[in-house]
């Protein structure tokens, strides 16, 4: 769970940093334009579930300041049963500053969520799947083993906590794990670390996926590998959050017992109507209009 903070530099960057003097660097950047955003993996998943109509469960940290977050939680019919709030700290902050040329400074504290480990996965019930998204180190490691010694099937999906974990790590996740989700830098990432080609890995997964923008996605299940196409974007916004709608998709169709590709279509065509709208949980959509919708693109037809 995080707040991002986004603001617009109507400049560029390189017109105010000198070259030869990035060891002593001290640049102040004026943003007319700022806003806030409730984010965070656990979040923007479970906004996009509960859309289409799932019953998310979050497990996090959070700190004093997330009393904004919680009420918009209530809003929206969210459980935060196993939101756990942390005295004397801070929620997740991402601080992203935006140039007009797309360059983008970004600044993270992760507040609370160093201290996700303190939740456990026991602590819920009648869980029928589960996710590992980036949160703690720590929290991640020990959320993965509760859920494997639980018996219960989670997707990995490392994201930006990659940078987090060697090459042992990850194929002890991938070793715990049912399946696993990232994009396709991610994915080779995982291959260098690890030292393995994806489909070799895809072999001691029942599902991967890996998303591929623009491109659609490729899933690797059964011994196969089936191309996900994207959906047709009306007017692309902002694509902050469309990585966590995919993997709601996924949830989605798993928990009403669709097969992995009609469940990645599902996520894929939630991606797109993600990127259409500012920010990570402000898109909105009838089931009507998402069946609709979901046969134009893909040919066939959906049951909700």
């Amino acid at each position: 769970m995080a707040y991002d903070t986004i603001m617009l530099f109507e400049d560029k960057f390189r017109n105010h940093i000198l070259p030869d003097k990035v060891h002593m660097l001290n640049v102040s950047f004026l943003v007319p334009e700022m806003r806030r955003e409730f984010g965070g993996c656990a979040g923007n998943i479970a906004y996009n579930l509960k859309l289409i109509g799932g019953d998310p469960l979050i497990m996090a940290t959070v700190g004093d300041d997330f009393g904004p977050y919680a009420d918009w939680l209530d809003k929206h019919k969210i459980d935060k049963a196993h939101v756990r709030a942390l005295k004397g700290t801070y929620t997740g902050q991402a601080f992203i500053t935006t140039d007009m040329e797309d360059n983008q400074l970004t600044a993270f504290h992760p507040g609370a969520m160093s201290y996700s480990d303190k939740n456990k996965v026991g602590m819920a019930e009648d869980v029928g799947i589960g996710i590992v998204s980036p949160d703690g180190r720590d929290g991640m490691i020990e959320h993965a083993a509760q859920f494997a010694k639980a018996g219960i099937p989670f997707i990995f999906d490392p994201g930006q906590g990659l940078p987090m974990f060697d090459g042992n790590d990850l194929e002890c996740f991938i070793k715990q794990a049912s399946y696993m989700v990232m994009n396709d830098y991610e994915a080779q990432m995982v291959e260098n670390k690890t030292g393995r080609e994806i489909g070799l890995i895809a072999r001691d997964l029942e599902m991967l996926l890996v998303t591929k923008g623009a491109e659609g996605a490729n899933l690797y299940h059964n011994d196969r590998i089936t191309v996900i196409p994207a959906a047709t974007i009306d007017t692309p916004v902002d694509p902050t959050g469309c990585g966590d709608a995919l993997r709601a998709g996924l949830l989605y169709g798993y928990l009403n017992g669709m097969d992995w590709e009609t469940s990645a279509l599902i996520g894929s065509l939630l991606g797109a109507i993600k990127i259409e709208s500012v920010g990570p949980q402000n898109h909105k959509f009838t089931k009507k209009s998402f069946r609709q919708r979901f046969e134009k693109n893909f040919g066939r037809k959906l049951e909700l």
